[in-house]
């Protein structure tokens, strides 16, 4: 308070205060000192220096202890139990929980002094008992007996006990100054000395860190304070217990402190609240815990401190703990921040009712808790992180609060044993992948070498979430797990999570999973799916339990009940084969420059309308068809919805506007863990669509020619029957507010819900039928019972007509007018209704429980529903890519040949736009003819852009997808290999050019003759010698022994002579290209200018002879300095290796000499020669 710290206080309140004796009251062991000194000490003790961080003022460091007077046996320091007053405001905040220590008071007491005993209030100075007295004086309402005994004794013993003061002023006089009294109240009021004996111990912890309160955004620094405050505390006991074993203190030699008592004040207390918290704690460490309280959920400990720099929100210290909070109706906010920086996320619910709780054995206990819920990255399903606001029929999905996480979660496994290659680092990896929002299941075991690339394919493919592994994994391994977990931002990295070993050893996995599965073995098909489960490899099972174990926790585990829906992985008879490094080279699902969507392959075909069919486009761009009846039904239906002039399409596409993401609230109702909202919103949806659809049935049956898209519009209504059952039994208004006792519209399927309102039916009943006697009692026969703040069937009564109210009758409020009561009989009654009400509730959430168990029979047939939908949305999508323009519908055959009129790079396309046209190149590869090109070209000539757009529209036909071209005729390729760009790879330790081996050794190793290979520069990354070896030798065993269709960029000229050994299977071709020389750069001494290029960008057969580097550097604005330098030093070395080349061709000639006459013909030429050839020097 101001008042404390900065008003002075009188000079007669100085007197009263400060000097009073220092032993015991009564002993005859106090201190005579002269008024004068006395007010000099008080007035040293008011130096008000800054204020602590606590608001609290604090004193300069001039303050003295008192010396002991001469040969006093009594000559001890100050009492804390005394000073306790003044001590908490006037001394260093260091020291606030040494002076108030809650043993002072009872060591420094007296059983014959007349002060209250020590369980009634702690003794204190002379001053605060006047003014106690004072004021309870003027309190009508309090005795003032006590008080006036107690300062009569006081001043009995001043006078006749203690020596005597000699001069100074009467202890009277300081009673009659009004600010003396105010300051006192003012200090007596923040006092924490004042509270009672027992409850010093409780509030001790609190000093201890109250006065250590540092800013809120200091959370580096509080562990650090902490432990400073209590060294400084423990000393300051110590020198304080020092000072009176040397002073002799008369307490200390009568009555020796108890060690029981003095360990019970020490020790932390912490309150009912705070036990429950470190209960749940110690069962989830990992967790960021939101308890319950009330309106509000809070943290606690080091998940306040969390909660404070992840939300942005205020913490403090509350009696034990740092503490934080939220709203309640904020929560699902605060839990997807805190899960999007990788937290796991814990919500502790209150799962007891206030009057269920009253009329229980605990009622005087807090109330019970216990953890509800808990989110990770991959398992954000449930009410609490997924609320619906808006459930009109005008819904959008773009209104709808929905959840974006719904990413896999990962379980990784390495099996060392039974591998040939164990030395070299292979292993066999077992994979289990699970999107628990959607029930989707994958399963995966390979073996892979030290690079790991296959590991790598599959997590780029999936893009998982989360990580579930083991603690101890392999190096390489965990080199490319360090590698993932670090890509991106924050928000967008994958969260690892770490189990013991013990759960992935395949003994303990086989336990797990078998008694996961084998639950009825007489049921046939269960008996087949788990002859299935146990028939799987050794790391996949172990994968299989860590993820059965995982997801215990969070109550997801039923998602792994049905077998027979698990799917694998690496289907390389189904689909393409495209390994990491060629979905990051071909920039598929995101680009190399910020790992973004926009700019890949999937942002260009992406027109989705459902999350669902989001999802479902981006599985048919990672997995294009090897099949050519499936592609062709995915190229038909596309042909048919762009070329069709029905209505149909039209309201289909409407229809999916409108849809919410069916797919993840099937899920959640799988789970147990959707709202009555979301129930209601996803059901009633269903419902409208497989209305929408019967009706449509006919024209489709009319209209629509695609085998495809007829199977999956006239399946939908059949599949969503079971919903209107469902819809039927909910009440619309009570399922919108989440009201779940009036959820059900007819009862007869829930008895229970039915007894338990009849039950409350005739409470209300009995009560409303004794508002007759109410009114005769009240003689007034238009009483009625009113409702006011929740409170029910109260009589209102003026307060001019109370005197007729029965003297048993309970008063439950009033205003300045009107007075309202509870008769006995509602008293009873009331608090009977709300029991059963609050019953209620709880009996109305199990049987919606049940209702939901019950509705998750038909999930998979709803699931296959939702799958249909989402093939007609990737369908629409890919309808709406082909009308962008110069898209034509490829043709899609067995044969191994590639032929593109006028392609286009689909990507760089759309960026570029309608103003800034790429230019269109064609391709012509066949196995059997011309199936390898050797590409050559300037720098920046865009060699790599046409190999891209080569792969790219070859990918997007076997999608189904029409292609950037005029024309195309696309042979099926089982795989597409790259090897493009340089980096190094630093956490394995290989240099760039290891790294460029290391793919094109593993291309090598599963290239077919049937695969589409694109190399790209190939040896650049060492000598030049080598790298010319290595790209010749690597480029003629593709064509000699793989026979793959293959695109190679190279700067190197000599590997063009591969064309003259395989004629017809090998073309030489470069990057079309215009040079401006320099006309003047023969004059002698000047400097030569690099040539200046203009590129064309059209693929052009023959050799470039050149690739024009310093142009490259000239437009990287290389300073001319250093440009002219590199064009002289250019031309010597081109000049020196032409000159040796026509040395070498030379002496061929002259070594198939054979005549004279050549003789002298080959010296005339080579004397030409000399002349013509200027010296390199």
């Amino acid at each position: 308070m101001p008042g404390v710290g900065v008003a002075p206080l009188p000079r007669p309140l100085l007197v009263q205060v400060v000097p009073r004796p220092l032993g015991p009251i009564g002993s005859g062991a106090g201190l005579a000192r002269p008024p004068l000194a006395k007010c000099r000490r008080a007035r040293a003790r008011t130096r008000l220096g800054t204020r602590s961080p606590t608001g609290y003022p604090l004193l300069r460091p001039t303050m003295s202890r008192r010396k002991p007077a001469s040969g006093g046996v009594a000559a001890v320091g100050p009492a804390p139990g005394r000073q306790a007053v003044l001590s908490r405001f006037f001394q260093p905040a260091r020291s606030l929980k040494s002076t108030s220590s809650p043993t002072g008071a009872a060591e420094q007491a007296d059983p014959a002094s007349t002060a209250p005993p020590a369980s009634a209030a702690p003794p204190t100075s002379a001053a605060p008992k006047a003014a106690k007295a004072d004021r309870r004086k003027k309190r009508p309402a309090e005795p003032a007996a006590p008080p006036k005994k107690k300062s009569r004794k006081a001043q009995e013993q001043e006078s006749g006990g203690g020596p005597a003061l000699s001069g100074g002023p009467e202890p009277k006089r300081c009673l009659r100054t009004g600010i003396a009294l105010q300051s006192l109240e003012k200090l007596k009021e923040f006092c924490c000395d004042s509270a009672l004996p027992q409850n010093r111990a409780q509030t001790e912890p609190r000093q201890g860190r109250f006065e250590v309160l540092p800013k809120c955004t200091d959370f580096e620094d509080i562990t650090l304070q902490r432990a400073k405050n209590a060294v400084c505390s423990e000393d300051s006991r110590s020198q304080s217990s020092q000072k009176d074993s040397a002073f002799g203190s008369p307490e200390s030699s009568r009555k020796p402190p108890d060690p029981k008592a003095a360990g019970k004040r020490s020790e932390r207390v912490y309150t009912p609240l705070e036990l429950q918290y470190l209960e749940v704690k110690r069962q989830h460490p990992d967790a960021v815990l939101c308890v319950e309280c009330g309106y509000k959920y809070r943290f606690f400990g080091e998940d306040a401190e969390i909660a404070a720099r992840e939300l942005n929100i205020y913490c403090h210290l509350d009696h034990s703990f740092m503490t934080a909070s939220v709203p309640t109706h904020r929560l699902f906010v605060h839990v997807r921040r805190l899960v999007a920086k990788g937290y796991k996320v814990g919500v502790v619910k209150q799962t007891e009712t206030a009057a269920l709780k009253a009329a229980g054995e605990n009622r005087g206990s807090v109330f019970a808790r216990k953890l509800t819920a808990l989110y990770t990255k991959s398992t954000l399903i449930g009410e609490d992180v997924n609320p619906l606001v808006k459930l009109d029929d005008a819904v959008s999905v773009d209104e709808i609060t929905t959840d974006t996480s719904t990413g896999y979660l990962l379980c990784i496994c390495e099996d060392k044993e039974g591998v040939k290659d164990r030395e070299r680092g292979s292993v066999s990896m077992g994979l289990v992948a699970v999107q628990p929002a959607t029930g989707e299941v994958l399963l995966d075991g390979f073996c892979d070498a030290a690079p790991r690339l296959e590991l790598e394919t599959r997590v780029r493919s999936l893009q998982p979430a989360e990580l579930l592994l083991p603690q101890c994994l392999s190096e390489p391994t965990e080199a490319l797990v360090r590698r993932a977990a670090t890509a991106g931002v924050r928000d967008d990295r994958i969260r690892v999570e770490r189990m013991d070993n013990v759960y992935f050893e395949h003994s303990h996995a086989f336990q797990v999973v078998t008694e996961f599965y084998a639950k009825d073995p007489v049921d046939v098909r269960g008996s087949q799916s788990f002859s299935d489960i146990i028939n799987l490899e050794k790391p996949v099972i172990c994968c299989l339990a860590a993820i059965i174990r995982y997801l215990k926790e969070f109550n997801l585990e039923k998602i792994l009940s049905k077998p027979e829906n698990f799917k694998q992985l690496s289907s390389e008879m189904v689909f393409m084969t495209m390994n990491g490094t060629t979905l990051r080279n071909l920039e598929i699902l995101q680009n190399q420059t910020d790992g973004k969507k926009r700019g890949s392959l999937l942002w260009v075909l992406d027109h989705t309308k459902t999350a669902f069919g989001r999802r479902e486009l981006k599985k048919w761009v990672t997995q294009p068809l090897l099949k050519l009846s499936e592609i062709n039904a995915r190229l038909d239906a596309v042909s048919e919805v762009l070329h069709s002039e029905s209505s149909v399409f039209g309201q289909l596409e409407s229809q999916l506007q409108k849809l919410p993401d069916i797919e993840r609230g099937l899920g959640s109702i799988y789970h147990k863990k959707c709202s009555t909202q979301e129930f209601f919103l996803i059901v009633k949806t269903l419902y409208h669509l497989k209305s929408e659809l019967q009706a449509l049935m006919p024209v489709v049956n009319s209209h629509v020619q695609s085998d495809l898209l007829q199977k999956c519009i006239l399946e939908i209504p059949e599949l969503l029957g079971p919903v209107e059952h469902y819809l039927k039994i909910l009440n619309e208004p009570a399922a919108k507010i989440g009201d779940k006792t009036e959820l059900f519209k007819d009862l007869s399927d829930f008895p229970l819900i039915k007894k338990r309102k009849d039950e409350i039916q005739e409470v209300i009943v009995k009560i409303q039928t004794h508002l007759q006697e109410i009114r005769k009692i009240l003689k007034n026969p238009s009483a009625q019972y009113v409702t006011v703040s929740g409170q029910e069937f109260m009589i209102e009564v003026k307060n001019t007509a109370v005197s007729c109210i029965p003297a048993d009758w309970v008063k439950v409020g009033s205003t300045k007018a009107v007075s309202r009561f509870h008769s006995p009989l509602v008293v009873e009654n009331y608090r009977r209704l709300q029991q059963l009400r609050e019953q209620l509730v709880l009996d109305c959430s199990a049987e919606w429980l049940g209702f939901l168990t019950s509705f998750s029979e038909h999930y998979h047939c709803l699931c296959k529903a939702v799958r249909h939908l989402a093939t007609v949305d990737c369908i629409f999508s890919l309808a709406k890519v082909a009308k962008q323009g110069d898209y034509c519908r490829p043709t899609v055959k067995e044969e191994r040949k590639i032929i593109i009129k006028n392609g286009r790079h689909p990507v760089i396309d759309v960026l570029l736009g309608e103003h800034d046209q790429y230019v269109p190149n064609g391709t012509s590869l066949s196995g059997d003819s011309e199936r390898v090109m050797i590409i050559t070209g300037p720098n920046m000539g865009g060699k790599s852009s046409y190999i891209k757009q080569v792969a790219l529209i070859t990918l997007m036909a076997q999608v189904g997808s029409y292609v950037p071209a005029e024309e195309a005729t696309i042979g099926i390729v089982d795989g597409i290999y790259t090897r493009m760009g340089a980096a190094d790879n630093i956490y394995q330790g290989r240099s760039t050019f290891m790294e460029e081996l290391t793919d094109t050794a593993e291309i090598i190793r599963k290239a077919t003759p049937r695969s589409l290979v694109i190399l790209d520069e190939l040896g650049r990354g060492t000598s030049t010698h080598d790298g010319i070896a290595i790209a010749y030798a690597t480029l003629e065993y593709f064509i000699r022994d793989v026979k793959s269709l293959t695109l190679f960029v190279t700067h190197y000229p000599p590997v063009c002579e591969l064309e003259r050994s395989y004629p017809g299977q090998v073309g030489n071709y470069h990057m079309g290209f215009l040079v401006t020389e320099e006309e003047d750069e023969a004059e002698p001494g000047k400097e030569r200018v690099p040539d200046f290029v203009t590129f064309l960008y059209q693929i052009t057969r023959g050799i470039a002879a050149r690739s024009y580097g310093l142009n490259v550097a000239k437009l990287a604005d290389v300073p001319g300095e250093i440009l002219k330098k590199a064009a002289v030093k250019s031309k010597e070395l081109e000049g020196l290796v032409n000159m040796k080349r026509k040395r070498l061709k030379s002496f061929v000639k002259l070594w198939t000499t054979c005549s004279a006459d050549d003789l002298q013909e080959w010296m005339a030429e080579l004397g030409a020669e000399e002349t013509q050839t200027p010296s390199p020097d």
